[in-house]
Order: structure tokens, then C-alpha cells, then sequence
């Protein structure tokens, strides 16, 4: 008989996301044609320039062994001219720049390098479900800050304790924001800084949807306003702006003793990835901006599609300025079961969306659509969801 697992794994147990994946594999053994709108993973192709390149480093033998943190200078150099190109920021790819299996290894990590057990680290709710989980295996506590529409999903400085600040070593912040799709400004980030050197805290700061701005802006950096990198450290994926998702392949850059401690807790679990593939990444890095911007007028074009289609069903969905996502209030059918709705709807008409409860407790009554399918297929969900909600609710089109 194996002996009862560790306490830590109590708080990561099975959430609404393995009910969804259930849903979803039952959805397509009862032959409904599945439209998953529930996962950020884009459906485009990463710049040609990385596949070649990719491709070319399957002949090179050279590639084949394990790699090391000074096998990846020159990925790192690419993020340092990436980073300095984009906002003007000097970036030491020695000691500034981690390269990383995923953003999500990273912010996971960083709490086993900050936090010792009792530790408060604060985080968004609603906000990206893996932020938490390096917390409860560090043995930190999470403190939540509820995001709400009246203050444009952002967080409330002034309605922190002060004793919650006296605990906390870390701030986990995302912005563009998933789920919310909310968008800051720099002066966001002045803030955000000065609370954190007010409370001596660290500034994480998960970053993927630099790019995804739909205004001709680019998202601000947050260490735009920690220049000197005093307490800040951002992560950067490719699997958004460069469509790797299934590459694995981010990178953490920041305050050198930050990335310092998280090379250190990293280097005891793994190595780096496949060389060919962080070649191909410092390729897409290089990529022209003509790549960038095609690919947003695409989903740009789906985001005006899905918002229109919604509201000619009669569900006024807010039009974001940014990400790939749309965050959607609950019909009056479903309201506060947005879970009950998803799992409906999945099972009834094959369409797969995020319930809002799955980001956390201030995420219930919203879901989140993913625009990651053609806007043909976008047109077909929501006009199952509309045959959907008709069906037998007079009333659920109406907002809660």
C-alpha cells in the first residue's frame, strides 16, 4: 500500500479544466464535431524562418546532447536584441536573461527560489489558474486581488491590509490580462513599482500578450518603469506572438539576482531544450514586424467576427483591445454556474469554452472564447450557442 501523499498536492486536485477535458473526449466519442474555443493555443504557423531553421539543426550532430546554460548564448543574445529593439531597455544577456521550458516553468519556479513556507505572495483573481500552483509548492499563501469591471480589472492597491503586506514577498501580475483581456498604461507600471519597493516586494510580471494589442500599440513593458531592474522580473513566451506553443521555449529577464536564484532552483530539474529548437526561436525573434502584424489583422478580423456574430444572437460581448480571448458575462440562464454552462454546451452542441470560474472565485459569471479557429468555424459556434440557448430558455440572452 503506498503511504499518504504529500500535504502540498492537497491544493492542486482535480478543478472545473479536467472536467472540461472529460467533457470535451465524450463530446467527440458521441460524433459531435468539436469547435474547442477552451485553450489559448493558436492554430497559425510560427515564421518560416524558425521551421527552416529548426529543420536544418536535425542534420547537425552537434545538437544531440544535452544543453547547458552556456550552450544558449546565442538564444540569449536574441532575446537582449529582442527586448531592446521593443522598448529601448540595455538587457545583459549573461545575467539577465534565463531562458525557459515555457513561461509557466518560470512562474512556477520563482516561488520555489522567494517563498518560504507562510509566505504571502499576491495574486489576480481572475488570473492564470498555473500562477498559483508554484505558490502551494513552495508552501506560500496566496492572497487574492479581485479584478472587477467597475475598476477595469485592475487591482486596488488601497484595499490590500497592510498586515497582507507585511507577509508578502511576491506580486504575480499579467498584463494584456488572460482571462479579462484588460490592457494597462506605463503609469500602470509606476504604480505597480512603487507598491512593490513600498512593501519590498518582488514583481513578477507573466507577459505573453506583449504583441497582442489591437490599437497599433505595444504593450508596456513593467520594466519600463524598473529600469535598473531593481525587484522586477518578466517572462516572455513564444507560443503567442510566434505561435510555438508546442516548442516549449520562453525566457525569464530581469533583476540578475532574481534570474541568479531562478537558474539555481531550475538547473537542479532539468537542462535547457533541444538546440535546433532554441535556434529556430532566436529565429523567429528576428523575424520582420510584417510577421507580427499579419497575423493580428487575423485575429483581429476573428475578434470583429465572434463579437458580431454574439451580438446577433443576442449576447452583447464587450469588444477587447487585446489578447486572443474574449470575456464574456454569463447569460441570465447560467448565472454564477459557469462551469453547469460550459459542460452543457460542450455536451449539447460540441462548442468547448473556459468557465470563468476556472481563473478563480471573482471569475464566475463570465466564460472565456479562445479565437483560435477560422472565422467560418466561428460563425458556426456561436450559431450553435444561440440554437442552444433559445432552446427551452425564453429568457437566458438577457444579461445577469
Amino acid at each position: 500500500m503506498i503511504a499518504p501523499f504529500a500535504q502540498r498536492l492537497h491544493p492542486l486536485g482535480s478543478n472545473v479544466f479536467d472536467q472540461m477535458d472529460q467533457a470535451k473526449r465524450e463530446a467527440r466519442q458521441s460524433g459531435l464535431d468539436l469547435i474547442d474555443l477552451s485553450l489559448g493555443s493558436s492554430d497559425l504557423f510560427p515564421p518560416p524562418e524558425a521551421l527552416a531553421t529548426v529543420q536544418s539543426a536535425l542534420s547537425d550532430p552537434t545538437t544531440y546532447g544535452y544543453t547547458l546554460f552556456h550552450d544558449t548564448v546565442a538564444f540569449r543574445a536574441a532575446c537582449a536584441k529582442w527586448y531592446e529593439g521593443k522598448f529601448g531597455l540595455e538587457i545583459d544577456p549573461e545575467t539577465e536573461v534565463l531562458p525557459l521550458i515555457g513561461s509557466q516553468q518560470g512562474t512556477a519556479l520563482l516561488p520555489l527560489a522567494l517563498l518560504n513556507p507562510g509566505d504571502v505572495a499576491l495574486l489576480t483573481d481572475p488570473g492564470y489558474p498555473s500562477h498559483v500552483g508554484g505558490i502551494h509548492l513552495a508552501g506560500g499563501i496566496p492572497y487574492y486581488l479581485p479584478l472587477l469591471a467597475e475598476h477595469s480589472f485592475l487591482p486596488q492597491w488601497n484595499r490590500i491590509p497592510e498586515e497582507i503586506c507585511r507577509q508578502a514577498r511576491l506580486l504575480v501580475l499579467s498584463y494584456p490580462h488572460n482571462p479579462t483581456t484588460a490592457t494597462v498604461t506605463p503609469e500602470f507600471w509606476q504604480e505597480a513599482l512603487h507598491f512593490c519597493r513600498q512593501h519590498q516586494l518582488v514583481l513578477a510580471h507573466d507577459f505573453p500578450y506583449v504583441d497582442w494589442r489591437f490599437d497599433g500599440q505595444v504593450a508596456p513593458s513593467a520594466l519600463q518603469a524598473d529600469r535598473d531592474k531593481t525587484c522586477t522580473i518578466e517572462f516572455f513566451s513564444l507560443s503567442k506572438s510566434y505561435h510555438m506553443g508546442g516548442f516549449r521555449v520562453a525566457y525569464a529577464i530581469g533583476n540578475r539576482e532574481l534570474i541568479r536564484a531562478l537558474r539555481l532552483v531550475k538547473s537542479t530539474i532539468d537542462f535547457h531544450q533541444y538546440q535546433g529548437i532554441l535556434r529556430g526561436a532566436a529565429a523567429a525573434l528576428a523575424a520582420p514586424e510584417t510577421f507580427l502584424h499579419h497575423w493580428r489583422q487575423v485575429y483581429r478580423e476573428r475578434r470583429d467576427i465572434a463579437v458580431a456574430a454574439l451580438h446577433g444572437i443576442g449576447w452583447p460581448v464587450p469588444l477587447p483591445e487585446a489578447t486572443m480571448y474574449l470575456w464574456a458575462p454569463l447569460p441570465a440562464g447560467y448565472a454564477g454556474s459557469s462551469g453547469q454552462f460550459c459542460l452543457d454546451l460542450v455536451k449539447t452542441t460540441g462548442v468547448a469554452l473556459s468557465p470563468g470560474s476556472g481563473f478563480g472565485l471573482s471569475g464566475e459569471g463570465y466564460v472565456r472564447f479562445a479565437l483560435v479557429v477560422e472565422g467560418s468555424r466561428l460563425w458556426e459556434a456561436v450559431g450553435r450557442i444561440g440554437h442552444f440557448l433559445a432552446k427551452g430558455r425564453g429568457d437566458a440572452l438577457k444579461n445577469p
